[in-house]
Order: C-alpha cells, then sequence, then structure tokens
C-alpha cells in the first residue's frame, strides 16, 4: 500500500514538474545581455581586429618576403 501512494504522489511531481516547463516555455523571456549587445561587440571586435591587422601589415616594416627579381644581384665570377 505505501509503494502504491508514494508511485502516486511521484506521479503527480513528475506531472507538476511538466506543466511548470510547459508553463515556462511558452512565456516570453526578456532579452538578456547578449540579445541587447551581442551583435555590437561582435562588430566591434571586427573593426578592432581589423584595424590592428591593417596597422600592423602598413606601418611596422614587417619584411613580408616579397620576390627579389631586380633587388638581387649576382656575384661578379673569380678565376683562380
Amino acid at each position: 500500500m505505501f509503494s502504491l501512494a508514494k508511485n502516486a504522489v511521484s506521479r503527480l511531481q513528475v506531472r507538476s514538474i511538466q506543466q511548470t516547463m510547459a508553463r515556462q516555455s511558452h512565456q516570453k523571456r526578456a532579452p538578456d545581455f547578449h540579445d541587447k549587445y551581442g551583435n555590437a561587440i561582435l562588430a566591434g571586435g571586427i573593426t578592432f581586429c581589423l584595424a590592428t591587422w591593417t596597422y600592423t601589415a602598413t606601418q611596422v616594416g614587417i619584411e613580408w618576403n616579397l620576390s627579389p627579381v631586380g633587388r638581387v644581384t649576382p656575384k661578379e665570377w673569380r678565376d683562380q
């Protein structure tokens, strides 16, 4: 008899939890931080990254290993 009552109470609790979850899933949720500012932060990060790489590529003076054609001259041959 005890197990029958325990089983009935357990089913009622599970059903009430399922009903609560169903009610919550149909409610409109308020926008959170990511909904409000996510796209702006993403765009700002992309802009910062592009600006940093553009500055690095054009102003820092890194040698980009470009073609040496026209800059390298052969040494004179020496007969011994």
